[in-house]
């Protein structure tokens, strides 16, 4: 690679495209100028997965996916694409061959759980009075507030969809841990991370919301990678 790669963004359950914002400016910052983050229907895993590998292939050169949350099983799905050099996955699921996020949740549950809320149209939302203390506690109330209202919550069913061909076990990996983490149960994460065999594990004193609350932690892993692949 000699070339910096086009960074394509995935975002997981009850975020958006814009949860990496703090992310893209400080990388933006740094000289970094193919950034890109793919907004993801969150309907069902092949759904999702259609769309960000349709963003990838539009790509010119290599692409490095980050992906965060469910973001990471979207990457796993998708990401044994030619022009995917590596995958990065920010506190995130890394299911194996017939894993579904929700049945790793399940096994090892996290301890935002009951804070979980079907809708009568059958989306999942966190409950908005929870969603600080649930998702992103080591952000300000006002940060908080804002990912409580615009929360994008996926249909319930996605959850349970299986990985097909999982790509960790092609493209070289990277792994951050949030070790305050109420969504993902750390051990989930610390167990999905090491089977990977990646290249790097860093561990954060984190909320899920990690790529919010520690961006420049985010940055210097993705650059690690970045220089890795060079």
């Amino acid at each position: 690679m000699t070339t910096k790669p086009t960074i394509l963004f995935v975002h997981g359950f009850w975020g958006g495209a814009a949860h990496w914002s703090k992310v893209i400016l400080a990388l933006s910052h740094k000289g970094y100028d193919q950034l890109r983050a793919v907004e993801l229907p969150l309907t069902s895993l092949a759904d999702d997965a259609a769309r960000a590998r349709k963003m990838a292939v539009q790509q010119q050169g290599p692409v490095l996916l980050v992906g965060h949350s469910y973001g990471g099983a979207v990457i796993t799905e998708m990401g044994d694409l030619p022009n995917v050099s590596g995958l990065i996955y920010i506190a995130a699921f890394a299911p194996d061959a017939g894993e579904s996020p929700g049945g790793i949740s399940q096994a090892k549950p996290p301890a935002a759980i009951a804070n979980l809320a079907p809708d009568s149209d059958g989306y999942l939302w966190i409950k908005p009075d929870k969603f600080h203390e649930s998702f992103c506690q080591d952000l300000t109330p006002d940060e908080a507030l804002v990912m409580a209202v615009t929360q994008k919550a996926p249909v319930a069913g996605t959850f349970g969809d299986k990985i097909t061909v999982p790509a960790w076990k092609k493209k070289p990996c990277w792994y951050q841990v949030s070790s305050e983490d109420r969504m993902i149960h750390p051990e989930n994460q610390t167990h999905m991370a090491g089977r990977m065999n990646p290249r790097k594990i860093i561990t954060l004193g984190a909320s899920h919301a990690s790529l919010a609350s520690h961006p420049d932690a985010i940055v210097a892993l993705i650059e690690d990678a970045v220089r890795s692949l060079a």
